[in-house]
């Protein structure tokens, strides 16, 4: 069905919305559900007065009452599934409760805690969301697309959940994974919730647990690969631009290594596509990097890099790293020279078997090293990354040894969730006498120091980057996403940091300002569409920011009383 709410009229009250339904069919819409915020003339009117309590609440008590139950609750599942299940009942109410205190509330419906949700998604699991698509559904997916209610979708996130997180393959139950990303669409970039659509592609899995795993919901058998998972892909590639048009965002997320690349490579050019663990991951590091340069007082390629991982992560920093230092007036190769990576068999450099040709990219004249921490004395780095998952592999001593080797050393540890991150904050800081300039790819707690200074840590969270990116490119009508909007996006992120955000060490802007960073990547990437001419919204709009905050979901809720006025009394007069 069309959507009914795009039947709204702006004025200096709340924005009217016509809907043609009536009784429990209201209050069991979550696009329409308001509770007990329904006025009186509303209940009347849409037949739902009785079936709601005779009280009258506003929003703001609404979320008072869902902070209480929050606070009650100890456990972060528990939480998760809280604001999950009001989120199926009422998304006005969702999001504002999300947007009321994003630093808060995003470890819980995003990162640590969607991990642990996805690893228990059967038991978790309370109202599909999203459309589920398996290798059984070849020849009819456009029909499928056809049974979601909404006609016009401008942002789908589609996974295959062979790679959740630091977690691996947990097949079906990755669709937490979509659900939680475009929750922050909307949350952290104002793209509407009811043009996004989370896609699962359910393949089967190679988890023997989730096999026999009697509350698994996915298909029960190993994944299905070679030419049918690629005629899977490619038909719903098409089949989703047939029915939602060209400009249809499509973000791959949590594809494993083996196909996220080819994916990516395959796609780009022809769809409107990115694939957020390569170009967002590779966004948000570099934001934190050139934020870094500020404490560093030098260039980027006047750094060494090492990686501690070689997979679509590392691979996707390393090659913004090398368009952000190629700005610097560095050449490609010379810039390439830089960048070392530690893979599961150690160093990677020229002549060692089984390297992919994206790891041959970054390959040295070197001999082979297995152990992290000789490495890590032998190259040498001043920037030391790790995108690998496996937790603590930031020892004490190389910790030490990289502040030996520089008067401030730069520790990225990416790994998500918690639990996989290479060092902590803490450990960071105390290792390296407080002169560790830190980011995390999860959230850590201040850590103050002997000498009494806090230091905040930065948290290299890629909603920085892919909410801001989906409303500039679905705000300009982009057709395709190149890298340079990904270095735009990391430079705009890194301007946003102010010099007392660094002072307290943080690399990234305060999860509380969110927002306006993404309006402000949103119109960056807009005006270089303009005027690189890649942009297909015309005429193109002569205020770029009034326009793109036009765009943005509200939160706030709308009335449903009808559109009630009089006729002058000589017209209405019944004649007889």
């Amino acid at each position: 069905m069309q959507r009914e709410k795009a039947a709204e009229c702006r004025d200096a009250g709340p924005s009217r919305q016509i809907t043609m339904k009536r009784g429990y069919e209201v209050l069991r819409d979550p696009h329409l559900n308001k509770g007990m915020a329904f006025t009186l003339e509303e209940r009347q009117q849409l037949n739902i007065h009785g079936l709601l309590p005779p009280c009258f609440l506003g929003q703001d008590a609404q979320v008072y009452s869902i902070l209480q139950n929050f606070e009650r609750l100890t456990c972060d599942l528990d939480r998760y599934i809280l604001l999950m299940s009001l989120q199926d009942r009422n998304e006005k109410l969702f999001y504002k409760v999300l947007t009321s205190d994003i630093e808060r509330f995003m470890p819980i419906v995003y990162t640590p805690t969607v991990g642990l949700a996805c690893q228990q998604y059967g038991l978790a699991f309370r109202r599909p969301r999203g459309l589920f698509i398996t290798i059984h559904d070849r020849g009819h997916i456009a029909p499928m697309l056809e049974s979601w209610p909404e006609n016009i979708i401008k942002a789908i996130v589609v996974t295959d959940g062979e790679r959740i997180l630091g977690l691996g393959d947990l097949g079906c139950y990755g669709m937490g994974i979509p659900v939680g990303k475009l929750a922050l669409y909307t949350a952290c970039g104002g793209v509407k919730p009811y043009e996004c659509l989370p896609v699962m592609l359910d393949v089967g899995t190679d988890n023997k647990m989730l096999l026999e795993d009697p509350l698994y919901i996915g298909l029960r058998h190993k994944r299905v690969r070679g030419q049918a998972y690629d005629d899977l892909l490619d038909e719903f590639m098409e089949a989703v631009t047939s029915r939602y048009g060209m400009n249809c965002l499509i973000q791959f997320e949590d594809f494993a290594n083996a196909n996220a690349f080819r994916l990516l490579n395959k796609y780009r050019n022809k769809y409107c596509t990115f694939n957020d663990d390569i170009q967002g991951t590779a966004s948000v590091a570099v934001a934190g990097l050139l934020a870094a340069l500020r404490i560093t007082k030098n260039r980027l390629s006047d750094h060494t890099v090492l990686f501690q991982g070689a997979g679509e992560a590392a691979l996707g920093i390393a090659n913004l790293i090398v368009m952000a230092m190629e700005k610097e007036g560095v050449s490609k190769d010379a810039a390439i020279k830089r960048i070392w990576m530690v893979d599961s068999k150690g160093l990677i450099v020229k002549g060692r078997a089984s390297l992919t040709s994206e790891k041959q990219h970054f390959a040295h004249e070197h001999a082979e090293m297995k152990n992290l921490e000789d490495i890590v004395r032998d190259i040498k780095p001043s920037v030391l990354i790790g995108v690998a998952a496996i937790g603590g592999a930031f020892t004490k001593q190389i910790l030490q040894d990289m502040a030996a080797l520089n008067e401030r050393p730069i520790i990225f540890a990416l790994s998500n969730p918690t639990s996989k991150a290479e060092c902590t904050a803490e450990q960071c800081y105390k290792y390296t006498e407080g002169r560790g300039v830190f980011a995390s790819g999860s959230p850590f707690d201040p850590v103050t120091l002997p000498n009494g200074k806090t230091l905040y840590p930065g948290q290299g969270n890629n909603s920085y980057v892919f909410p801001g990116v989906a409303l500039g490119v679905i705000s300009c009508g982009l057709r395709h996403i190149d890298e340079d909007v990904f270095l735009t996006t990391a430079e705009v992120i890194a301007q946003q940091v102010s010099d007392e955000n660094l002072q307290e060490g943080r690399l990234y802007p305060p999860l509380v300002a969110i927002q306006q960073v993404s309006l402000k990547i949103a119109v960056r990437i807009a005006e270089e569409a303009y005027r690189n001419k890649t942009a297909s919204t015309y005429p193109q709009p002569k205020d770029l920011e009034a326009f793109i905050r036009s765009q943005v979901y509200s939160t706030d809720y709308n009335s449903f009383l009808a559109d009630s006025y009089t006729w002058p009394a000589e017209a209405v007069k019944v004649k007889l």
